[in-house]
Order: structure tokens, then sequence, then C-alpha cells
């Protein structure tokens, strides 16, 4: 009876180890050198947003998706209202600030990314360098975002407009991508 019990816990903790997005703070990624040349996924989110949280347990889960972010980006959560200081191309950002009602109020980084069109969650793809390549602004299905993801990861944003890409992304670009990602 023992060892149908260790049997099965061992079998229950196997299945629970699955792969994961392997975020970094906008601390680490704003003072680590970037060694691999990867472009950076930033993720703003605040603690209040229910489609951030959605997209944590849904598309942040996607094997896919976390093949893609893992090898082609420097996956960061960055909370769009916290306090966090660095540095980040040279410039400066921090948010001591609360709103009238005690809340938090928006980063200096967050509004200086995403500017007027800001909405939560929202994502950023900055180069190796740290410029700003893209803005994905709302909720995203791995569906969705894959397809961003590797249009950018891949290069293939200099080939072409996002629209010609989407047509001929499940014929043309879906079975390399899958090729290359071992999938």
């Amino acid at each position: 009876m023992k060892k149908l019990l260790l049997i099965i816990a061992a079998c229950l903790f196997t299945f629970n180890i699955q792969a994961q997005v392997k975020w970094e703070s906008i601390e680490q990624a704003s003072q680590a050198p970037n060694t691999e040349k990867k472009a950076y996924f930033i993720d703003f989110y605040t603690s209040w947003c229910g489609w951030c949280k959605k997209m944590d347990k849904e598309t942040f889960t996607d094997p896919t998706v976390i093949k893609i972010l893992n090898k082609y980006y420097i996956p960061v959560k960055f909370n769009a209202e916290g306090n966090s200081e660095f540095k980040w191309n040279g410039i400066k950002y921090n948010n001591a600030a609360t709103t009238a009602g005690g809340r938090p109020s928006t980063h200096t980084f967050a509004r200086t990314i995403l500017g007027q069109e800001m909405g939560f969650p929202s994502f950023g793809i900055f180069t190796s360098d740290k410029s700003l390549q893209n803005i994905i602004q709302g909720y995203q299905t791995s569906d969705e975002l894959i397809p961003i993801l590797w249009y950018f990861a891949s290069g293939d944003y200099k080939k072409y407009t996002f629209d010609t890409y989407l047509r001929i992304f499940a014929k043309e670009i879906q079975p390399e991508m899958n090729r290359q990602l071992g999938l």
C-alpha cells in the first residue's frame, strides 16, 4: 500500500511540473547585461487587472507561448503601479506618488512607454538594446499572441506587413515556426 501511495504521489508531482515562462523583474532586466542579444517582452500589469490574471492563467501557460518567450525574449513582468526604481535605456524611472484615494499612481515607466493609450494588460516588445519596437494592448489569447511574438522573434517584421503576415501565418509561417521550436 505504501508503494502504491508513493507511486501515485510521484506521478502527481511529475504531472504538476511543467514548463513556465521564466519571468524577470524589471530591476533584473535593467541591470543584467543582455549577452544573448535577445529582445525584451515586458508585461505591464496591475494587481487589480482581471484580464492580466486571465492571461497569466491561460495565455502564458500555453506551451508554444512559453517556448517562444523563453527562447527568443527576455520576458519581464512589470507592475505598472509598483514603486520600483531602475534605469532603462539610460533613463531613470521611479514611482513614489499615490493618487488622492491612496492608491499607487501609474509608474513613470508605464506612462512613458504606453503614453495616452494606457490600459492593462499591455505589452512592450523592445530590441536587445532596450529600444521600443512595438506595443500590444489588451487581452490576448495564445492564438492571438503567438503570431505577434513570432513576427518579431523571427525577424519577419522586416519582410511582411502584419496584415499580410496574419493571412499567411497558418499555412506558410507556422509549420516552420513549429519545426524551429521542436513542436
